[in-house]
């Protein structure tokens, strides 16, 4: 895979392949695109489950803040809450994409993401943001900020299946607010295809158990 340069960018946005909305030219880097933060958080309540369990749904485990223009969003050091990018992004079936941090952001402390900061071929959505402090000090975020930036990689050839196609099981596809966790949903699905794997594996235990007693009620050709 090759990253995009700032041209190669350009052209995607231009044509319509890569959707970013809304855009700005002032937000293009040499081989990225500078994001912003909307203003809903999805914080953790603490006092709602004893702990979180990835096998369950837990509705009640997050909530909503929605901050207003000037307000800023406190982050306290080590705490992690949901956010989102302002910007929806779209991809065509041959780039993936990265979300990265800003440098000077990563200076004070901020970190945007924890794990998910790849973007399949077929994405559509805004960007949800794992925002934490690992500062000593708390964090004022505010609306409209700039929070990361997102580069491209061309593939050898477009994917069969893009994010988003049926049986892929992609949970967060359009998502137009900060997400909480769907992972109860792969959990689920893990059980199941665990019982169906072990039910055909008992039935041709069954079968080979089955084999020899047939195999010895055979007449003999010899005597």
């Amino acid at each position: 895979m090759s990253v995009l340069a700032d041209r190669d960018i350009r052209v995607e946005l231009e044509t319509g392949r890569v959707k970013i909305e809304p855009y700005d030219p002032a937000d293009l880097q040499p081989s990225s695109v500078d994001l912003h933060l909307d203003r809903r958080f999805r914080v953790f309540r603490n006092n709602r489950y004893p702990y979180i369990d990835v096998r369950a749904p837990q509705p009640d485990l997050t909530e909503m803040l929605v901050v207003e223009d000037e307000e800023p969003f406190i982050l306290h050091p080590g705490e992690f809450v949901l956010g989102q990018t302002l910007e929806w992004v779209e991809l065509p079936d041959d780039l993936v994409a990265r979300l990265e941090g800003k440098s000077s952001l990563g200076r004070l402390g901020l970190l945007i993401h924890s794990t998910a900061g790849y973007v399949d071929p077929g994405w559509r959505g805004n960007l949800t943001l794992e925002l934490s402090n690992v500062a000593n000090l708390p964090i004022a975020l505010y609306y409209g900020m700039r929070i990361g930036q997102i580069s491209f990689f061309r593939m050898s050839s477009p994917v069969e299946r893009p994010y988003g196609s049926q049986g892929l099981g992609s949970k967060y596809q359009g998502q137009s607010e900060p997400t909480a966790s769907a992972f109860h949903e792969d959990f689920e699905a893990g059980r199941r295809r665990a019982e169906r794997s072990e039910r055909s594996g008992h039935s041709e235990h069954s079968e080979r158990l089955a084999e020899p007693s047939e195999r010895r009620a055979e007449p003999s050709g010899r005597r």
